[in-house]
């Protein structure tokens, strides 16, 4: 199975003080080895949210090096999703704002043979990430 990690399972899994980071790291390493999938959206919001919450202190230079080597490490196979879908793809259940980039990550997982993994309850078809 390849799991398409969404932004804050991403992030989780790469800044080890997060507060689930010990959660996403266990199913990962109880995995043993998974696949595991970024998409332009999922990376590109790991670097906005390091970079931008204070909390985290990063630069965009070192949350994108952060990214790379996370991405290049043995823990797991990262794949890469390109992005292909256009609005046409939004699921039926997306009924408001805040569920727009779920509902797309959501379909762009399933249309790649993959599920989307998230520490979110609310999501139609996704694989929440047990606790650890």
């Amino acid at each position: 199975m390849r799991y398409l990690l969404d932004v804050n399972a991403l992030v989780a899994l790469g800044f080890a003080n997060h507060e689930c980071h010990a959660r996403v790291a266990s199913w990962v390493r109880a995995q043993q080895f998974p696949t595991l999938a970024t998409c332009s959206i999922t990376e590109l919001g790991f670097i906005r949210v390091l970079a931008q919450a204070p909390a985290y202190g990063f630069t965009v230079a070192q949350a994108r090096s952060l990214l790379l080597r996370l991405k290049e490490a043995d823990v797991s196979r990262f794949t890469f999703i390109p992005d292909d879908h256009d609005v046409s793809h939004l699921p039926t259940w997306v009924k408001t704002p805040k569920q727009t980039t779920d509902g797309h990550l959501a379909k762009l997982a399933s249309a790649n043979g993959g599920v989307l993994a998230t520490l979110g309850r609310r999501i139609p078809g996704a694989y929440l990430i047990p606790p650890g």
